[in-house]
């Protein structure tokens, strides 16, 4: 598992490349939110497929796997799971290294579960 904290006023997509960097994967299955041609070529240059739906405003839609895309609800339930932790959830702590932490305490706990 790989992650970022980053200022609440900036947008995830801003560290996407980043998180792809050194990642090892057939497929990246994202949201329509990561359709963009930085990402999708980040995604090729790892040697990987891009799953990432389309948006609505492209002049040309990619195609992608419907099926496979379909699997992003795994890592859906997995945010769920983490959010019924209150501290992780609210983001009490002030400190992103004690946030880090927690999330990576929430990690293991689910994992053993």
């Amino acid at each position: 598992m790989k992650f970022i904290v980053t200022p609440g006023q900036d947008s995830d997509y801003t560290q996407a490349k980043v998180l792809l960097e050194n990642v090892d994967g057939e497929y990246v299955i994202a949201d329509k939110g990561y359709d963009a041609e930085h990402i999708v070529d980040k995604v090729k240059e790892i040697g990987a497929e891009a799953v990432i739906p389309p948006r609505s405003n492209r002049l040309r839609p990619r195609a992608y796997d419907h099926e496979l895309y379909k699997e992003r609800n795994i890592i859906e339930r997995l945010f769920n799971k983490m959010k019924h932790f209150r501290r992780f959830s609210t983001r009490y702590d002030k400190l992103s290294i004690n946030f880090e932490a927690f999330v990576c305490f929430i990690a293991a706990f689910l994992w053993i579960k």
